[in-house]
């Protein structure tokens, strides 16, 4: 069990002793008292056209905070979904509909996909990075090094992607049932996909939207999601987004910082140690913890927040006996039989 600390949010030093590091307020302290920090004077950001073709976007009103910039809100041009995006999607929900839940990548099938691929619009489709094979066992899903988001393909250099595209087709070429596989869907373009050099901002776009890039089956939280209620993909690092599929059902990532401001947070020891302290893994940038977690970045420590502080208890409170005022300690008898990992 580990020794008893200040509150207040703390760092981890090389030696592994801990002390106090205040983020502008004390962090680790259950009254919540913060102090917002200081910001300077706000600039306008010039208003910008649509490109490729696109009709002009239609400005609105100005958002603005305390930070040295305005937000211009606009009216979003319609999206123009490719032909190469709806037979991706069309492919993707074929593939989803054959594969047994356990075999799905990120978490449960959603309700409504579950009476047949006709009816599996609840699926949101992700660019980012799905490269599908098929194995001896079935179909899988592999990650890229990166996916490109729709918007994204406009700032995309050619030859960077083709590198996506090469890695892609070396996999492809590893599962030597796949291209059989999806022509028998009727994703025909596959092979053409896979060997093609993208040279220019056709190809890019084909690219994507194909099936190698723009199919990562999400439900609608996982994919889009805001805190406090599930997190997306998009709106948080996937580094931590990603330990969502693979925590224990009783760790709560996902945590309510005193400030109001919502953020993740990761033991520092192994399940059962009994140390209860929490590293604070992602903060938003306007929380008042954020000086203090970039700092102990910048500097290669961690910042960490005490076991009986209220994020401990909220990230441990399934995992210790009613009544117990501190996060460390042994596990509660329910906690000791369980620890299954969380699939989504």
């Amino acid at each position: 069990m580990s020794p008893p600390c200040g509150r207040g949010l703390l760092r981890s030093r090389p030696a592994g002793s801990r002390r106090t590091m205040e983020a502008g307020g004390n962090l680790g302290d259950e009254s919540g008292g913060l102090r917002p920090a200081s910001r300077g004077p706000a600039r306008e950001a010039e208003p910008r056209r649509a490109a490729m073709g696109h009709p002009e976007i239609q400005l609105g009103g100005i958002e603005t905070e305390n930070h040295p910039w305005k937000i211009r809100l606009v009216e979003h041009p319609k999206r123009f979904e490719s032909s190469h995006f709806r037979a991706a999607k069309a492919t993707a929900r074929k593939i989803l509909h054959v594969m047994d839940d356990a075999d799905l990548p990120y978490g449960p099938r959603p309700l409504e996909a579950k009476q047949g691929p006709t009816n599996s619009e609840r699926w949101e489709m992700h660019h980012g990075g799905s490269l599908w094979v098929k194995g001896a066992r079935g179909w899988l899903m592999y990650r890229a090094r990166v996916g490109i988001e729709w918007s994204m393909q406009f700032c995309a250099d050619p030859a960077k992607v083709d590198r996506l595209r090469q890695d892609a087709a070396e996999l492809v070429d590893a599962f030597p049932l796949t291209l059989p596989a999806l022509a028998e869907l009727g994703y025909e373009r596959a092979e053409d996909l896979l060997r093609t050099p993208i040279e220019d901002a056709d190809a890019v776009e084909a690219w994507t939207d194909s099936l190698f890039n723009s199919c990562v089956p999400l439900s609608h939280g996982n994919h889009q999601g805001i805190l406090p209620s599930v997190p997306g993909e998009h709106h948080y690092p996937w580094p931590v987004k990603g330990a969502d599929f693979v925590r224990y059902d009783d760790f709560q990532l996902w945590v309510t910082l005193p400030d109001g401001t919502h953020g993740a947070v990761a033991p520092v020891d192994r399940r059962g140690s009994g140390d209860g302290h929490v590293r604070l893994a992602f903060v938003p940038e306007g929380s008042v913890a954020a000086p203090a977690v970039a700092e102990a970045q910048d500097r290669g420590l961690m910042a960490v927040l005490p076991a009986n502080s209220d994020v401990a208890m909220q990230a441990f409170g399934q995992q210790v006996a009613p009544g117990r005022r501190t996060a460390s300690g042994p596990l509660s008898p329910h906690a000791a039989r369980g620890g299954r990992h969380v699939s989504g």
